[in-house]
């Protein structure tokens, strides 16, 4: 059975839901990050508590998005999961160092995905977002292999930032830099492998026939 896609909203909406819980965090962190807060005798810093408030935030910014559009991305979804269980830790364990290493468990997970899929000679990612870019299998194992190296970079780079710098330092280049890397990379390699495209309408190609 086809899966049933998406109903289409306004695009500002939809970066506003996407994009805004991170947001939410970075600039709840801005105004908290030298405060201390203290629940039930146990001291926290603002860190924590902009880590612990981000994932309600998430929760409800996806539940307004499924709402609206019916669907939400595999790839969303193991973000939740992600955030909402190192969040978890987090609180639990009044320790910063397990919302940090998120961002690195979740670049392995992409990574290592790929990765299997790759040894088995397809592309994971065309399973993932086959309907929003149409291309030849053999452009998408090429762009599977090379963001199989991007995640595995990433990850060593969130390793190297939380370990070595400081929180306002990683806080920010878990917002900004690291999407604004993926998110460039991904383009260049839209425009790279042109010439893999698939016209939607064009049911002569063999890569779209059932």
């Amino acid at each position: 059975m086809a899966e049933q896609k998406p109903k289409e909203i306004n695009m500002v909406l939809k970066q506003v839901l996407e994009l805004g819980p991170t947001i939410a965090f970075f600039l709840l962190y801005l105004r908290i990050q030298d405060d201390v807060f203290t629940f039930y005798g146990t001291e926290y810093s603002g860190f924590i508590v902009a880590a612990v408030v981000f994932v309600p935030i998430l929760l409800v910014s996806m539940a307004i998005l499924w709402r609206l559009t019916g669907h939400l991305s595999r790839m969303q979804i193991f973000t939740a999961i992600m955030v909402i269980f190192f969040g978890g830790l987090t609180a639990w364990f009044n320790d910063e160092r397990f919302f940090k290493m998120k961002t690195t468990i979740v670049y392995v997970c992409f990574s290592t995905l790929l990765g299997i899929g790759l040894l088995q000679g397809k592309s994971y990612l065309a399973f993932v977002m086959g309907e929003l870019i149409p291309m030849q299998n053999e452009g998408w194992m090429i762009l599977t292999r090379r963001l199989f190296i991007v995640f595995i970079v990433l990850a060593i780079g969130n390793e190297l930032v939380w370990r070595n710098m400081s929180d306002a330092a990683w806080v920010k280049i878990e917002t900004f830099a690291f999407p604004a890397v993926l998110f460039g990379f991904l383009w260049w390699q839209i425009l790279a492998l042109q010439k893999y495209m698939i016209d939607p309408e064009d049911k002569s190609d063999p890569d779209v026939r059932a």
